[in-house]
């Protein structure tokens, strides 16, 4: 059988990278954004990216035999995604291979928060073990967790907050058959110890907690974000944390990433910031590889695979 090219914009498990040097004339970019230089020189049938590699339209104009452009991972904000369908090219990412690893890192950084945990072990680390006398924190059992989104990872999510004894109610675009309360946004914001963002990026969620619906949130309320950064006007997020209007933040996400060095946000006390790592160790990383990248050679090569892991626009 003859083997198809495959432009590589960024890096993919030891695993999966095997399979696709093992099956197909395999081009690495050296950059994510420089794709085009390759597609210039070969005929391109499949991209495959992570989430910084950009597949926009001019790159997927370049590359005339283009069949499928995967996604190792979940959101597909980097992918042209209806310049793509309307040429008739498969878009395939994959979906629900993170909720485990994301809830948990939610809960982590909800946990981190809540117990000042941060601050208390760099006190110990500069010998400050009087810090204990002035230690402030508290616990999350018998706190109200607001999702917005319940999807894959805000269902996790639920399921492990309940384990540590939070009341959970959400909101989603269209309720769900779920063990949760539905309920109305504004009273979500207003009545939530703590808000938990699990949103896909799309042009209607951009900004989606906005200067309106943060001045709605609890006084003292504390803030999670694990889904994306453009979700939150930062600006006025940063005013309300020094107001002390918002307690605390904690997010793997930012809306510049990375940060410039000046960024406000970071450097507040009551804000916990992880580099967009949620989804990155060792057992999830090569699971949502391996997975694209197998799903990305049948297609190439004339299998079938599941459905739910074709994007289907119209949904």
């Amino acid at each position: 059988m003859k083997k198809k090219n495959v432009l590589l914009l960024e890096t993919v498990s030891e695993k999966a990278l095997q399979m696709l040097e093992d099956h197909t004339h395999l081009h690495l970019a050296d950059d994510p954004f420089s794709g085009g230089k390759i597609a210039a020189q070969y005929p391109i049938h499949a991209i495959v990216t992570r989430g910084l590699g950009a597949v926009n339209s001019t790159l997927i104009s370049s590359c005339k035999e283009l069949e499928i452009i995967a996604r190792c991972g979940v959101g597909l904000d980097n992918v042209a995604v209806p310049f793509a369908t309307e040429k008739g090219i498969k878009v395939i990412n994959a979906p629900g291979s993170n909720a485990d690893t994301v809830a948990e890192h939610t809960l982590a950084l909800l946990l981190a928060l809540s117990r000042n945990l941060y601050q208390n072990m760099e006190a110990v680390k500069q010998n400050n073990w009087g810090y204990r006398k002035q230690y402030q924190g508290d616990e999350i059992r018998g706190k109200k967790l607001g999702l917005i989104g319940m999807g894959n990872i805000g269902q996790k999510v639920a399921l492990l907050a309940k384990a540590f004894g939070m009341e959970v109610g959400y909101w989603n675009r269209s309720p769900k058959i779920v063990d949760c309360c539905y309920e109305d946004l504004n009273s979500l914001l207003a009545h939530s110890d703590v808000l938990s963002l699990h949103l896909p990026y799309t042009p209607e969620t951009a900004g989606f907690l906005n200067q309106e619906r943060l001045k709605k949130i609890k006084k003292g309320a504390l803030l999670i974000n694990t889904s994306r950064g453009e979700l939150i006007d930062q600006t006025v997020l940063t005013e309300y944390l020094k107001e002390g209007q918002i307690g605390g933040f904690a997010a793997d996400v930012l809306a510049q990433e990375p940060p410039t060095e000046e960024e406000p946000l970071i450097q507040l006390n009551n804000v916990l910031i992880t580099p967009h790592t949620a989804s990155l160790t060792t057992l999830t990383f090569d699971e949502m590889c391996v997975l694209t990248v197998q799903n990305t050679l049948d297609l190439l090569y004339g299998k079938s695979i599941n459905e739910k892991y074709i994007y289907n626009l119209s949904i």
